[in-house]
């Protein structure tokens, strides 16, 4: 299976609206066409994304990796955040974080990439959230 990750083009925004229901269409374009959204494809197939904003304005921050479920455990999700982390150091980045529920195993993705836990807080309602990062 090959693998492709590339930026989203603004012809992914409706399909990305679609599956990340997290964010509203019109935000999804802006973010696409802003360059904040990377895709990832099995073959021709759309198996997942990448969406991230600046965290404090000047730290790239991962807020959300989804790999569709029939994708999973084929390196889609690790080539998704070697390829974001690439291109946050390209562009003079030298640390990126991201954040994961405790109750979730993404941290043990993330941990197992080299991110480290940072710290975190409860949102109201919520689970404790895992702040974590990574120097590139």
């Amino acid at each position: 299976m090959k693998i492709i990750v590339r930026p989203a083009r603004p012809e992914d925004a409706e399909l990305l609206a679609e599956a990340d229901r997290h964010v509203p269409r019109e935000r999804m374009e802006k973010l696409v066409s802003d360059g904040f959204v990377l895709a990832a494809f099995s073959g021709d197939s759309f198996a997942g994304w990448l969406r991230y904003g600046l965290f404090w304005d000047g730290i790239p921050f991962m807020n959300m990796l989804f790999v569709l479920e029939e994708y999973r455990g084929n390196g889609i999700g690790t080539a998704l955040v070697r390829e974001w982390e690439r291109l946050a150091a390209e562009n003079g980045y030298d640390t990126v974080m991201t954040s994961t529920q405790a109750n979730e195993a993404s941290q043990h993705f993330y941990r197992k990439m080299e991110y480290r836990d940072l710290g975190g807080f409860t949102p109201f309602g919520e689970e404790f959230e895992i702040i974590m990062g990574k120097r590139l």
